[in-house]
């Protein structure tokens, strides 16, 4: 019970709009740059990537408030900021969010530990084998694969896998529905 309340608090209903890619342009742009981030730290360190998204970020704020400034002074306006709307909105997470996410992930958490320390200590034999085992074969995956590596092809599997099951799910527009039976 108390792990269904969890799903739901913790999902929000535009990361499962996200993940079942109802809104295609939407998720493309999400999963995309999320690839691309995933790309360039295979090549790069983490610092040199932080960097070089922030100068980027910076550029095209710098930039187009530059061009807001020039094009007022042009034209003779007084529009403001062009991030006027943006600087006032409050950002701050109010005291239920942070509860409410804390619960969500403490629940977690303890029953991760929970489930460890029964294979640690090995309360099931066949369960502490069959996690030896996996652990075992991990390891071969680990001298093939680095963290990044493995974490790319997952969100990529991630992000493929629901689309192909909601399409199952739902009709194609302009096909005819009925099933003969």
């Amino acid at each position: 019970m108390l792990s269904a309340l969890c799903d739901r608090v913790c999902l929000l209903p535009t990361a499962i709009d996200l993940l079942y890619w109802r809104d295609i342009k939407q998720t493309g742009i999400v999963f995309g740059s999320c690839l691309l981030l995933l790309f360039s730290l295979t090549q790069f360190s983490v610092v040199s990537v932080v960097a070089y998204l922030a100068l980027a970020a910076l550029s095209a704020t710098i930039s187009f408030r530059i061009y807001k400034s020039v094009l007022q002074a042009v034209q003779k306006t007084d529009e403001g900021h062009p991030f006027k709307a943006y600087l006032e909105l409050e950002i701050t997470l109010s005291q239920e969010q942070i509860q409410k996410y804390t619960d969500c992930l403490q629940f977690y958490v303890n029953n991760t530990l929970k489930e460890l320390r029964r294979l640690f200590l090995v309360q099931d034999l066949v369960d502490s084998l069959k996690f030896a085992v996996l652990m075992w074969l991990l390891t071969y995956v680990g001298a093939l694969f680095n963290g990044l590596t493995l974490l790319l092809m997952g969100f990529r599997l991630k992000s493929q896998a629901p689309k192909g099951t909601l399409s199952k799910r739902i009709p194609h527009r302009g096909l005819n529905t009925k099933r003969n039976v």
